[in-house]
């Protein structure tokens, strides 16, 4: 039969000592002897007692906590970023609460509303893309607790960001394209109020300039998810109006479904048509021909959120927010390399426009 959750009086009960005695001792208190911590834990575990950790956290005035809240699980990136912030965690004694918005704004205002009543320490977010209204991240700013945004930063509010330069990223997977021949280079993008989408497409049109390379609306497309499905889509629609010889699409699997349809209208990738993802997704070393695209080093972003959260924790003398920019990295591969003559990796920070 399943027994019934105990309380620390039931402890001191069973025990013939006071309820303070067996508070003392959970916590492994030097002034209580070994034989009595010892009989406090062993009668625990028979009386089924679990610690209420809310109420630790009123008494101890922090919870051991940090919540994270990332658009959607299902991404090799926020997966090594998730590894990454819980390592760190777990170096510092803290468990991490994990909720997803699924990159709509209700969804992600409720899930930090749920954190903060779990009186967690501070929150790590990566932003939805549908989150026009901020006013629940200033929330947690006013509470004094630590706000790390990551990825998908917001510039307005007053909080730590970490993320990797995407204007320059973009630049450089748009030139290194026209560097390999391409001239009528197609984008596909994510929503533009989105700042990584923006700055990709910014970065996108400056390659383009500098190169005097005319910018054609006509061969730039915008999809919510940047899914493989919406990536055939999207390229069935240019194909059947216009000619491209390049694709920079701003997600691995938009490349990935464009490149599907090139398969299937028997155009020849890279020689009739070179293709660039973003993210580095395992599969893209899969596939053939194997996708280049921008690797954003996700578990250094995790590990400098994590620690990040920590320095703004155990900081003393007032909060002081930092930017900080992590490098990223073209990685060339067959489905744009048609002279077989560059670096195979080339970092996006050491390339100065």
């Amino acid at each position: 039969m399943k027994k019934n959750k105990s309380t620390i009086n039931d402890i001191a009960r069973e025990l013939s000592i006071s309820p303070s005695t067996v508070s003392r001792a959970l916590q492994n208190n030097p002034r209580i002897s070994s034989k009595t911590i010892s009989a406090v834990k062993k009668k625990a575990i028979d009386l089924n007692y679990y610690p209420n950790s809310i109420a630790s956290a009123l008494r101890k005035g922090r919870s051991m906590m940090i919540g994270v809240i990332i658009p959607t699980a299902n991404r090799y990136f926020f997966g090594n970023i998730l590894k990454e912030i819980e390592n760190i965690a777990s170096l510092n004694d803290y468990s991490v609460l994990i909720a997803q918005s699924n990159d709509n704004e209700t969804t992600e205002k409720r899930m930090v509303e749920n954190l903060l009543k779990a009186r967690v320490d501070g929150i790590l977010l990566s932003k939805s893309k549908a989150t026009n209204n901020t006013e629940h991240y200033q929330r947690v700013i006013d509470r004094g607790l630590p706000l790390i945004l990551f990825d998908r930063i917001e510039e307005e509010i007053d909080a730590h960001t970490v993320s990797v330069d995407d204007f320059k990223s973009a630049y450089i997977a748009t030139e290194h394209l026209i560097l390999q021949g391409y001239s009528r280079i197609a984008h596909f993008h994510g929503p533009l109020n989105v700042k990584i989408y923006n700055d990709r497409f910014k970065g996108y049109q400056q390659a383009l300039k500098e190169y005097g390379i005319p910018f054609d609306p006509m061969i730039t497309k915008e999809s919510f998810d940047l899914s493989r499905e919406d990536g055939r889509k999207m390229m069935n629609d240019i194909l059947q109006n216009t000619r491209i010889d390049g694709l920079f699409a701003a997600s691995d699997f938009a490349a990935l479904g464009a490149l599907h349809i090139c398969q299937e209208r028997n155009i020849k990738v890279p020689d009739q048509l070179g293709i660039v993802g973003f993210a580095n997704e395992p599969f893209t070393t899969y596939i053939q021909p194997d996708l280049t695209t921008i690797d954003q080093n996700p578990g250094e972003m995790g590990k400098i959120s994590a620690e990040l959260f920590f320095q703004h924790l155990k900081a003393s003398g007032g909060f002081k927010k930092k930017e900080i920019r992590i490098a990223s990295k073209l990685i060339i591969r067959s489905s744009s390399n048609r002279h077989f003559n560059n670096q195979s990796k080339i970092n996006v920070n050491d390339v100065r426009k």
